[in-house]
Order: C-alpha cells, then sequence, then structure tokens
C-alpha cells in the first residue's frame, strides 16, 4: 500500500544525507479503498481516485472546466450579498472565511456556457460552501439563471450537491424551495429543457424543490440522495432501511432518476440530450 511507504519525519532531526520529501497537503484518503493517494493524480483523474474510482467532491471551477466549453462561461453577476436575518453572530464570520477559503461567493454559481458549441444556462452548487446549503442568495441566484433560460430560450442545467436548506436563515431558507419551485413552472411552461443533475450528496430542502423538477435527471454513481438522512428515517419508522437505501444506484432502481452517469461521459451526455430536445441528431 501507498500509506506503507509514507514515513514519518522526526521533528528536530535533519539528515542531510536523506532525500525524503513529503509535502505538506499533497495527500489524500480515499473514503472507499482507504488508500493514501497524490492530490494532483486526483485532480486529473476527473477527481476520482486513481486506486478504485472512487468519487471525491468537485468544486465549481473543476467542474466548469469539465463540462462547458473552454472560454464560453460567462457568470451571472448579480449585485446581492449574504444577509443574517436571525441576527445570528458567528454567521457573517463564518462566510468571510468560506469566502477566503473556497475563492467562492456563496454555494452555487450561475452564468451561461456552451456545451460542444450548444448554448445553455448552467448552474453550478459547491459542497465546499456550507456544505452548498440553500439560502436567500442560492434561492435567488438559480430563480434569477431560471428567469435567463426563460428569456434567452435556452437549456438549464443544474449540478446540485447539498445538505439541505440553511438553518442560519430560518424561513427565509425555506422560502427559497417555493420559489425556484415557482420559477420552473414558468420555464416548463415555455417549453424549455431543464435538466438536473445529482451529485453526492443531494439532500433536505434543494431535493425537495428544484433538484427533483427536471425533465431529466440524471445522477453520478453512488450519489447519496435523499431528503432525511438514513439515521432519522430508520429513527422515525423504527425499521431498518434496505440496503443501498438513497443511493443513486437504488433510486434508479426505484424509478426515481432517469440515468446514472460517469463523470467522464456527463458532457457528451448533455450535449446529446440537448440534441434529441432540438429534434436534431446527436
Amino acid at each position: 500500500m501507498i500509506v506503507d511507504k509514507i514515513k514519518k519525519r522526526e521533528h528536530g532531526i535533519k539528515n542531510k544525507e536523506s532525500r525524503i520529501d513529503i509535502p505538506i497537503g499533497k495527500w489524500l484518503k480515499c473514503d472507499k479503498c482507504k488508500e493514501i493517494v497524490y492530490k494532483d493524480d486526483v485532480r486529473s483523474n476527473l477527481n476520482t481516485c486513481p486506486n478504485c474510482g472512487n468519487y471525491f467532491r468537485m468544486h465549481i471551477g473543476k467542474r466548469i472546466e469539465l463540462i462547458i466549453d473552454e472560454g464560453t462561461y460567462k457568470r451571472f453577476d448579480l449585485n446581492i450579498d449574504t444577509t443574517n436575518p436571525l441576527n445570528i453572530e458567528e454567521y457573517p464570520k463564518k462566510i468571510t472565511a468560506l469566502r477566503d477559503k473556497t475563492g467562492l461567493e456563496e454555494a452555487v454559481a450561475c452564468g451561461t456556457g456552451k456545451i460542444k458549441g450548444e448554448d445553455v444556462v448552467i448552474c453550478i452548487m459547491d459542497s465546499g460552501f456550507l456544505m452548498g446549503s440553500m439560502g436567500a442568495v442560492v434561492g435567488e441566484k438559480i430563480t434569477y439563471a431560471i428567469e435567463e433560460a426563460i428569456k434567452l430560450k435556452l437549456p438549464l442545467i443544474i449540478f446540485t450537491v447539498s445538505g439541505g436548506a440553511r438553518m442560519q436563515e430560518g424561513i427565509i431558507s425555506l422560502m427559497q424551495m417555493a420559489k425556484t419551485t415557482a420559477a420552473l413552472t414558468k420555464l416548463d411552461e415555455a417549453g424549455l429543457l431543464y435538466i438536473s443533475v445529482l451529485t453526492d450528496p443531494t439532500y433536505g430542502g434543494v431535493t425537495a424543490s428544484f433538484a427533483s423538477l427536471g425533465d431529466i435527471i440524471l445522477a453520478e454513481p453512488k450519489a447519496m440522495i435523499g431528503f432525511a438522512g438514513p439515521r432519522v428515517i430508520e429513527q422515525t419508522i423504527g425499521e431498518s432501511l434496505p440496503e443501498g437505501f438513497q443511493t443513486a444506484e437504488f433510486l434508479l432502481e426505484h424509478g426515481f432518476i432517469d440515468k446514472i452517469v460517469e463523470r467522464k461521459d456527463m458532457k457528451e451526455t448533455l450535449y446529446k440530450l440537448i440534441q434529441y430536445h432540438k429534434g436534431g441528431e446527436a
């Protein structure tokens, strides 16, 4: 195993003859195979484990590189900022710290771009920003993107990853469920395509609103998808859940999603679906 080859350096001891140098922050542990893998190898492998193929979560910027044609992404610039409706003292500090750490303004980025030459409106959520939770800004950005898709008469694609509604914003966060759903109703009435792509994990108010309303619902392999977590459900109903409950594979078998798509095939799959909707040949 790779982990067996990594030696701990003793503090205060310098060996001029030794050439062993393990850079800090260059390694990751895979949750599935438990191997220690080199970060650069994971990044070059579409954020999947080079040893077992397990999916790591993907930053918004990396997702844009994977899906959108180079140089075509244009972000919607909305002059809105996260507020603190419940006056939680630590909340603004947390938002500021996350912006510095992730380089993101919020848990979702929305804009226009091209997929193999096809114009789309795309929204991508990021688990690194408060677990992709949906507050007022996330809801407003997604709603604006939907309205722009209607205005521009373009297909809409949303990549979801979320723990649900943002508890720090109370009822305001829950209102985003109704707002995004109402906007998607208008998109449907306009006859425009909406593809929802569920990634790991997609839970709570996001699952209960726009994530589940796609004309076509795709998911990445092994993604966990649901409303409440399995442990909460088991405690509520007092019964054990089936094996693999809430995995993308379980939901595909039971008709909740339409297809499981590997990352390497996602761009091509989205392109073909857009072509089919237009009535052309893919």
